[in-house]
Parts: structure tokens; C-alpha cells; sequence
């Protein structure tokens, strides 16, 4: 029996089993998150070896493609909601699955198409925010590039949250930890010119991004037609006909969700932008810094992912007391182990930075030292970012997408990005300022989401009797 409908075992508790259920499915999301996370490090290790100007460039591409293809990956994403809330109220619901993913999978194709014009024109969008001439020019010939991994991306993400509402998450990290050795395989043989292939430097990178999505949306369609409870629901089955209501409610639910990853993955996309306007150093440095706290995000991010899941599934029970344990499990999980990243941040930063550089080295001796102030004030707000990523994707599990949408946008483009702005222009801080702005707009999210989930029983967010 698949994890998300494992019955109830009356030797235990319910706290308990709603712990091991929950354990059960985000540690296979946490991991292939962070497998994830590596792939993109992937490109940052080989493309920082190319210097500076390289790194900077590649980071501003990356800003707005990875941007794009997040919020795109929300708004499709929604689906793993849908899923388990019909698993929820009826254990055999094939037909309502197969309809969902079918149109989920018609909006990634959809979006994907609008991110890749979107990138098309990234050297003038990246013009407009300020951008130096050079800096925008190289950045815009690697979007021209990495633009055709977008479609796959997103189409893969819709199969993700399939497997994984169905119960097969450990899928999505045997997949993405084969993705890792594919993405060092292409950025080995194109960056640097191995196996007979030309030197292609960053294009090399961009390049090697693309083949890699392309591997991956594969081994979902391989893995869903070898495995026998996947492959019943015959997803990819009559793919031409259309579920106008059901892809119209994917878009009323994942449209907030998309918003809300536009309004806090554009609060540290935009704060890449006012680093570039600083200096390369502070751009590379934030870089750097960026990708650490974005690895240790993906685990309370995984966790975030099983509590929709798992209260998506009770919303669809109608099991008023299992959806609060669902959610209250999830974030007291991920604000334990965002304590832990926090203390790694602040005792032992050099042995974090490693992943990505070398901080011996004399040449990156500015970069390494922004880098490590930059991590201090990581450090600070790891709680918070955790506990808003569950608490988002508690929400999402009951269908409560607009108002934390409002939240978000509050959260981090008013006292988020407003003080980055401040501190970072208009006092000596510059990007330190910066960051404690980043910082800022998390504490507020928490904050807001974190009640707002308290108060669900008071603000009609659960069914209306309990089972």
C-alpha cells in the first residue's frame, strides 16, 4: 500500500503515525530536493572555474530563468493538492487523477512556451534593471540557451508531484540523484572540452542544463510506464482531450501559488539584481551565499511538499483533527532542523563554502569574505524560512492559495525588499543591507502564514464537520 493511504495502525498514536506518514514521505522529496540543488551547484562549481565575470553573468541568467521555471513549476504543481485530496475521499479516484495530471501537463507545456519568450529577451529585460552592457549581453546569449530546458522542466515537475502524491517519492530522488551524474557528465564534456567535444565554456553550461532536463522529463515517462500503480492511470493516455473545468480550476488554485514563488523567489532574484548594481564581487559572494541557504531550504521545502500531501489527503477525508496534526508536525520538523543549518552557518561557514569554491584561494579572497557576511545573516533567518515554507504548504493542502498569495507579496516586496533597498543604497551596509532585508520579508511570511494556519478552524478553512 502506497505511504499517503497507509491505514490507520491502532498500536499507535495518531501524533506518532501522522510522524512516521509525514517522515515517510518528505525524506524522499528532501533528498531529491537537495539532489536538485546539487545539479544546479553542478553548473556553479564548473562555471565559476570560468572567473568571475563568467560567474556573475551565469547567476543573472539564472536569476530570471530560474524564476520562470519555479513559478511555472508552482502553478502546474498544484496538482499534488488535487491528487490527494481525490485519493482522500475516494481511494480508486483514476479517472479524477488522470484528468488532473492530463491538464497539468497542458499548462506546463503552455507556460513553458511563455517562459521561453520571456527568456529570449533576458539581454534587454537585464538592460532595463541597470546591468552593465557587457554583463547583460553575455547573460542574454546563455538564456537564448538554456531557454529550451524550460518546457521539459516544467512538464517533468507535473510527473513529479504524481509519483510523489501517489506514493512513490523515492521516484523523484532516484531520478534526480541520476540527473546529478548526467548534468557533471554534459558541464565535464562541454564547459571544458572533454571526450572529443568542443571548449563551449558558459554556452558549454547552458548546454549541458538543457540535456539534462531532457534526460529527466525521460526517466519520469520510463519510470511511470514500468511501474504497475502508476502506469493504471494511464496519464498520458488520450493527451489531446481537453478538461476545461479541471484546467480551470488548476488555474485558479496554482495561480496564487505561482504568484506567491514569483513575489519570494523574485525577492532574491531581485536582490541579485541590486548586487550586480553594487559590484561583480558582491554579485559573485551572493551568489555563492544564495546557494547555500537554497540548500538548506530544500529540505523544510520537501517537508513543505509532504504537508500538502498529507493534509490534502485528510481535506479530502474531511478529518478535522488529522489535518492539524498533518500541518503542526510538518513545521515543528522544519524549524528543528533549520536550527541545525543555522549553527553550521555560523560555526563551520568554510567548510560550506567548499562546495562551491575554494576559500584559500587569493583570487577569491573578496568574493570569500562577502560570501561568509552574507552567511551570518543565512544564519538568522533559517527558522523563519522554514517554518513559512510548511506553513505555505499546509495551506496548499487545503486549497488556500489567495490570501496566502496577499501575504507574500506583502511579506517580501514591502518590508522585505523596501529595506534591502534602504540599507543597501542608503547606508554603509551595501549588501550585507541587502540580506537583512532578504531576512526581513521571511520573518514577516512565517509570521502571517504561521497564524493564519492557527486560526484555519475560525476562518472556515476545514471541512464543516468532522469525521
Amino acid at each position: 500500500m502506497m505511504r499517503v493511504l497507509t491505514p490507520d495502525v491502532p498500536t499507535r498514536g495518531p501524533w506518532r503515525r501522522e510522524l512516521i506518514e509525514t517522515l515517510g514521505l518528505a525524506w524522499p522529496l528532501a533528498l531529491a530536493n537537495l539532489l536538485q540543488m546539487l545539479v544546479h551547484a553542478v553548473d556553479v562549481i564548473f562555471v565559476a572555474r570560468l572567473g568571475e565575470r563568467e560567474l556573475a553573468a551565469s547567476a543573472l541568467a539564472i536569476a530570471l530563468f530560474g524564476l520562470l521555471a519555479w513559478a511555472f513549476s508552482g502553478l502546474t504543481g498544484i496538482v499534488a493538492a488535487l491528487i490527494a485530496e481525490e485519493l482522500g475521499r475516494r481511494r480508486h479516484a483514476v479517472r479524477q487523477v488522470r484528468r488532473s495530471v492530463r491538464m497539468a501537463l497542458w499548462l506546463a507545456i503552455l507556460s513553458g512556451a511563455i517562459g521561453m519568450a520571456v527568456c529570449w529577451y533576458g539581454e534587454a529585460l537585464l538592460l532595463l534593471s541597470g546591468q552593465t552592457p557587457a554583463l547583460a549581453a553575455r547573460s542574454g546569449d546563455f538564456l537564448r540557451i538554456i531557454m529550451w530546458a524550460m518546457i521539459p522542466m516544467v512538464l517533468a515537475n507535473v510527473l513529479r508531484n504524481f509519483v510523489s502524491a501517489l506514493g512513490r517519492p523515492i521516484f523523484a530522488t532516484a531520478i534526480t540523484g541520476l540527473a546529478l551524474g548526467a548534468s557533471v557528465l554534459f558541464n565535464w564534456t562541454l564547459v571544458f572540452g572533454n571526450l572529443g567535444a568542443p571548449a563551449l565554456g558558459l554556452e558549454g553550461s547552458a548546454l549541458a542544463s538543457v540535456l539534462t532536463s531532457f534526460f529527466v522529463l525521460t526517466s519520469y515517462i520510463v519510470a511511470i510506464g514500468v511501474d504497475r500503480r502508476l502506469r493504471r492511470y494511464r496519464v498520458f493516455g488520450n493527451w489531446w482531450r481537453p478538461e476545461w473545468s479541471r484546467l480551470r480550476e488548476i488555474l485558479v488554485l496554482g495561480s496564487p501559488v505561482m504568484i506567491i514563488i514569483i513575489a519570494e523567489a523574485g525577492l532574491f532574484s531581485g536582490a541579485a539584481l541590486l548586487m550586480g548594481r553594487i559590484g561583480e564581487a558582491e554579485l559573485a559572494g551572493h551568489t555563492v551565499a544564495l546557494q547555500i541557504a537554497a540548500l538548506a531550504f530544500q529540505v523544510p521545502f520537501g517537508i513543505g511538499q509532504a504537508a500538502t500531501i498529507r493534509v490534502g489527503y485528510h481535506y479530502g477525508a474531511g478529518d478535522r483533527a488529522a489535518i492539524g496534526r498533518a500541518g503542526w508536525i510538518g513545521i515543528a520538523v522544519a524549524a528543528g532542523f533549520m536550527c541545525m543549518t543555522a549553527a553550521a552557518m555560523i560555526l563551520a561557514p568554510d567548510v560550506l563554502l567548499r562546495i562551491y569554491v575554494d576559500p584559500n584561494e587569493p583570487a577569491k579572497a573578496a568574493m570569500v569574505g562577502l560570501a561568509v557576511s552574507y552567511m551570518v545573516v543565512a544564519a538568522g533567518f533559517q527558522l523563519f524560512d522554514g517554518v513559512q515554507a510548511v506553513a505555505a504548504g499546509a495551506l496548499r493542502g487545503l486549497q488556500d492559495t489567495r490570501v496566502p498569495m496577499l501575504i507574500a507579496i506583502f511579506s517580501y516586496w514591502v518590508p522585505g525588499y523596501g529595506i534591502a533597498i534602504w540599507l543597501g543604497f542608503f547606508t554603509p551596509l551595501a549588501g550585507v543591507g541587502v540580506w537583512i532585508g532578504l531576512a526581513t520579508g521571511l520573518v514577516f511570511a512565517a509570521g502571517l502564514l504561521t497564524w493564519r494556519w492557527a486560526a484555519r478552524e475560525r476562518l472556515g478553512l476545514v471541512p464543516a464537520r468532522p469525521q
